[in-house]
């Protein structure tokens, strides 16, 4: 009796399958009814290799791989790769439940930062923006740091993670170069950028700078790390040169600053004089701004006597900032309400609205004084990860660990100073870094499992 029911749900199933890959079929067209076949396919390979989809998705988000080589677009791989990974994720926390989740004081202090974002997007002065950013990035942000945190339980998940983070910044910064020497794109006529026409996030030499910036500690990690094999250090100087050429044809200054302050991280561990790093440093930062060519810069270059409009344009972007959270202490004007809002709280007009350029004041303005004060504390939770994640390891030494937490401690040094010059509070490179360091701490506790 069992197996007759079972024999006649088969043949139900099928019939309706067939008859709706008919009605595709004759609606939309062959395309459509060859997605739904291959569907349960789909379904099948999104959770058996899960862990690819996720990192995927970290690298197409961050880095728009997609808008880097543009006959990518029209596929909507982030899209696909989010649904893969959301179907992923629900599939083992849910069904099968190998997804083992865990808790941290730094997740606290992400959900708490969350939930003040939300508060600031349901009291903006354009709630109709704030919402859309809300929807597009945010949620996707909060959902993906428990996914990755959670997910990346072995060591050779971080080393697929750290190796993607190269070869993906190695790849935008060789499309960087490519534009820069051909003359593609370029802003104020020296300024690089990628897909700008395509209004890409990289389209922004700024943007462009930090997306670079990110993968340079990862490979100076991966340089500096003397438990590497020789191939992998020949491939992280190689893939460094480059990714800092890339942030050089920017002219981006705090791009510069970024790298100036992660190679001084490293340098730091091998001298352990701080006044030697300083002046290495200072040479450093004068030379890439040499070789950047920023006084050639329209704004910001030698041609502007005095406080160059860059930094002017700057310094009343951030009294804007001020003046907004002053207007609205506890939650500012708004998640991503600066720019519209600049008129009104600027000191000074040009006829048009401005960015902040700087992550500190796009909190303090667009989250208030309650909001900064959440943003530093969740910064300093990832520190005080990080510093636990050294303590454990000098108990009982693995290179893995160390190569791990230096590349992410590098990145969080470089975002700190780097987000003087540039936008990135809600963007991924701080969540990625969060996340990975969150996981890294849960591994280094229960050891290497492989």
């Amino acid at each position: 009796m069992i197996n007759w029911y079972k024999q006649h749900c088969l043949i139900i199933n099928g019939f309706f399958v067939t008859l709706l890959t008919l009605m595709l079929y004759t609606l939309f067209g062959p395309i459509a009814a060859f997605a739904l076949l291959l569907l349960p396919f789909a379904g099948f390979i999104a959770i058996k290799i899960s862990t690819v989809f996720i990192i995927l998705f970290i690298l197409f988000s961050y880095f728009r791989i997609h808008e880097v080589f543009v006959f990518l677009m029209p596929l909507k791989i982030p899209k696909l790769l989010a649904l893969a990974s959301l179907l992923a994720i629900a599939w083992h926390l849910f069904i099968s439940k190998s997804l083992k989740p865990h808790w941290s004081s730094t997740h606290l202090v992400f959900v708490i930062w969350f939930a003040w974002l939300t508060v600031c997007v349901f009291s903006a002065a354009n709630k109709a923006m704030a919402i859309e950013y809300w929807i597009g990035v945010l949620v996707k942000v909060f959902i993906m740091v428990f996914a990755i945190s959670w997910w990346l339980t072995r060591f050779s998940h971080f080393s697929f993670v750290r190796m993607g983070i190269m070869i993906s910044g190695i790849t935008v910064a060789l499309v960087a170069l490519s534009n820069k020497m051909n003359g593609i794109g370029l802003v104020e006529g020296t300024r690089v950028t990628i897909s700008r026409e395509y209004r890409s996030q990289l389209g922004d030499p700024n943007d462009l700078s930090l997306v670079l910036m990110f993968p340079v500690s990862f490979l100076a990690a991966e340089l500096f790390d003397s438990g590497s094999n020789k191939y992998r250090r020949i491939f992280a100087a190689v893939g460094l040169l480059l990714t800092i050429s890339g942030v050089i044809a920017t002219q981006s200054r705090g791009g510069l600053l970024g790298i100036a302050a992660i190679l001084s991280f490293f340098l730091y561990q091998k001298v352990k004089n701080p006044i030697v790093v300083g002046m290495c440093a200072a040479v450093a930062m004068v030379a890439m701004m040499v070789f950047a060519g920023i006084g050639d810069r329209q704004s910001g270059g030698a041609v502007e006597s005095g406080v160059d409009e860059s930094a002017m344009g700057r310094i009343y972007a951030w009294h804007a900032a001020i003046n907004m959270a002053l207007s609205n202490p506890l939650t500012g004007v708004g998640v991503d309400n600066f720019y519209v809002n600049y008129y009104f709280y600027s000191p000074h007009w040009d006829g048009k609205n401005h960015a902040v350029h700087s992550t500190w004041f796009q909190v303090l303005g667009e989250t208030g004084f309650v909001g900064i004060g959440i943003f530093a504390l969740l910064i300093a939770s990832i520190y005080r990860s990080l510093s636990r994640v050294y303590c454990i390891n000098s108990l009982n030494y693995n290179d893995q660990v160390a190569v791990n937490a230096n590349a992410l401690k590098a990145g969080l040094i470089g975002f700190m100073v780097a987000g003087t010059f540039l936008t990135q509070a809600f963007t991924w490179p701080l969540y990625i870094i969060l996340a990975l360091t969150i996981a890294l701490e849960k591994v280094t506790i229960e050891g290497n499992k492989e």
